[in-house]
């Protein structure tokens, strides 16, 4: 019976394969593992960032190589290109006040969504619809809705007696950057709500029980209990919006394209308008670097509050 098994042991050992060492560690392996992400992002923004920089401090045009300027076209937008500095306070305007709604609309939305009703999952999949339409389906119909002459906007509001006319939502530098507002502000709530949802959902009821015993409010309940435990969801939700929001240019481009006269320009559509549509390339990557430092100490502070939670 010995004699058997020892073959048996000995053609296993056979067949066994060679350990490799850097399977054994947990670190090499890591990074191991990692590699083809890093080389995905190397290659897709590394290497174009790397490109927009040295492309911003050159005079290129399209179909020409530029030659090195230094800081001459950042000096030309601050000094020289009105246009530039009202995207820089339209981008700001835009971002503080969609994600302020957002916000809002979201934790609202994400409480009622938390409750028990019927049809619950056909509400709450109903209410993604906005942000899964792909953006320039869903702002082409908002285009039509703001439309002057075929707005049903307009046509609701005329005939229900709320207004007596109608508005020209692009016909006005304010208008035109209400309409922006609205449009994202619908397109983003609902990825506030089911974000904050989910956070809820983590939450013990046990706390608001106990709560509930030693006499809180749901407002009380709301400040001290869901607040503080969604605290991280909302910093990692208002850094990606933050983000996506200061980048936005389909929503941009296709509602207004900095209608009327480049007066609802932001950083991203009139960084296009530059460098694909007028061919100024060094001046229109110039243009959208400027907010890089912005959105890096933003993105710093964020990762910071997280790392102390």
């Amino acid at each position: 019976m010995r004699a058997a098994i020892q073959p048996a042991e000995a053609g296993r050992a056979a067949y066994r394969r060679p350990r490799i060492p850097v399977f054994e560690r947990e670190a090499p392996l890591g990074y191991l593992l990692l590699a083809p992400a890093l080389l995905v992002l190397l290659v897709f923004l590394a290497y174009p960032f790397v490109i927009g920089l040295w492309l911003s401090v050159t005079d290129s045009e399209a179909g020409a190589i530029g030659r090195f300027v230094g800081l001459a076209n950042y000096r030309f937008e601050f000094t020289h290109d009105r246009v530039f500095l009202s995207s820089i306070s339209n981008t700001f305007v835009y971002t503080a006040v969609t994600t302020v709604f957002k916000l809002v609309l979201g934790l609202v939305m994400a409480v009622l969504l938390n409750q028990a009703f019927p049809f619950q999952r056909f509400v709450r999949a109903a209410l993604l619809l906005p942000f899964i339409i792909p953006t320039v389906l869903s702002t082409l119909a908002w285009r039509w809705m703001f439309d002057p002459t075929f707005s049903v906007i307009n046509w609701v509001a005329t005939h229900s007696g709320i207004a007596r006319q109608g508005v020209n939502w692009f016909g006005s530098p304010q208008m035109a950057m209400v309409s922006l507002i609205v449009v994202n502000v619908w397109r983003g709530a609902p990825f506030y709500g089911i974000s904050f949802l989910a956070g809820l959902q983590v939450i013990p009821i046990e706390l608001y029980e106990a709560a509930r015993v030693d006499g809180g409010t749901r407002w009380q309940q709301f400040l001290h209990i869901t607040l503080p435990m969604l605290r991280p969801v909302l910093l990692v939700v208002l850094l990606l919006s933050t983000i996506l929001t200061f980048a936005d240019f389909q929503l941009p481009f296709v509602l207004t394209n900095g209608a009327p006269y480049s007066s609802s320009h932001v950083l991203a559509t009139w960084a296009y308008a530059q460098a694909i549509q007028g061919g100024n390339l060094g001046i229109g990557a110039a243009v959208s670097l400027v907010l890089f430092p912005v959105l890096s100490v933003v993105i710093a502070g964020v990762l910071i509050v997280l790392r102390h939670e």
